[in-house]
């Protein structure tokens, strides 16, 4: 009995197509997923027309049809942007008010004010640091809106130091000689090379640069410069000009910059008083061209315009009842 089992078993022929089966179900899958495809890029052309039509009434723009795949599209075209047959090819500019020159770094000022010229200012200070110049430790040039003085730090400090010497009290002297009259702004602005420096008083040549510029700021002011007109900045070793090298590129980078502005400072009594006497030169004007307007100062100060040809200090008459 097992043996007749056994042989009719090993007598059945084995099922080799059932891969057929899972391949139809996965071509006939395919298939339909093509057919998903296509049918969803055919586009029917009486819908995208009625699509077309509907977009140009919202933007109400003529729809202009092109022919095949080549013309001009179904999509409206835009106008253009300017009509240059009304307006010309050129371009005017456009009105507005006019922007001042250092807006930003003059900001805190309301009112900016012109200083002394800069052109008189450069010619007296070469005068008076001709043989610092030509020793190569002092340079002196004028930008847009300011005059740089460059001063070498060796004339002014010792190797890490942010101590000025006596050298730079006489130097600075001989400058504050011109510029303490004059009202201009003054930036002061420290420079060193890209040498680190990390001692007990100096962690990095961003303090040391402002170090050094606060020390000349505090020896202009001990010599009468105004502390109102000042301001320090430092910028450690960037914005270097020459090359950090060499050691004749760091000395030139080991700096401290005295900058004039080409904007002075105008007190508020200054600024007032200029006002009165802007106004009083327009009422004189006026009083010229009209013999009808008296403008009389008062003893207290301001002024009284009146269209009376008598004394308009009198009081008037009390009439007798």
């Amino acid at each position: 009995m097992y043996r007749h089992k056994q042989q009719h078993q090993h007598d059945e022929p084995e099922q080799l197509d059932r891969w057929l089966v899972s391949y139809a179900d996965y071509m006939t899958l395919m298939f339909a997923l093509f057919v998903v495809l296509y049918a969803m890029s055919v586009v029917k052309d009486e819908e995208f027309s009625a699509l077309a039509d509907t977009l140009t009434n919202v933007f109400e723009r003529p729809a202009k049809t092109g022919s095949g795949v080549t013309g001009s599209g179904v999509l409206p075209q835009a106008a253009p942007q300017s009509d240059f047959s009304k307006y010309g090819t050129s371009l005017e500019p456009a009105e507005g008010p006019e922007l001042v020159a250092d807006a930003s770094k003059l900001s805190e000022v309301q009112q900016q004010h012109l200083g002394s010229p800069l052109v008189s200012l450069e010619q007296e200070l070469k005068q008076a640091l001709a043989n610092l110049i030509e020793l190569g430790v002092v340079d002196i040039q004028q930008e847009e809106n300011w005059l740089i003085i460059e001063l070498s730090s060796g004339l002014l400090f010792a190797s890490g130091s942010a101590t000025a010497t006596n050298s730079a009290r006489t130097l600075l002297n001989e400058i504050t000689r011109i510029i303490n009259p004059i009202n201009n702004f003054i930036r002061i602005r420290g420079y060193t090379d890209d040498q680190p420096i990390n001692n007990e008083l100096f962690s990095s040549n961003w303090e040391l640069s402002v170090a050094r510029a606060t020390s000349v700021l505090r020896v202009l002011e001990d010599l009468g410069t105004p502390s109102y007109r000042m301001a320090i900045e430092g910028y450690g070793q960037y914005y270097a000009q020459a090359s950090n090298e060499t050691a004749q590129g760091r000395a030139e980078n080991r700096k401290v910059v005295i900058a004039l502005s080409r904007y002075g400072y105008m007190p508020d009594e200054l600024e007032q008083q200029q006002q009165s006497e802007d106004l009083q030169q327009q009422l004189q004007q006026v009083t010229q061209e009209d013999g009808s307007i008296r403008v009389i100062a008062l003893p207290g100060g301001g002024v009284r315009i009146t269209t009376r040809q008598d004394n308009p200090d009198a009081l008037p008459e009390q009439q007798e009842p």
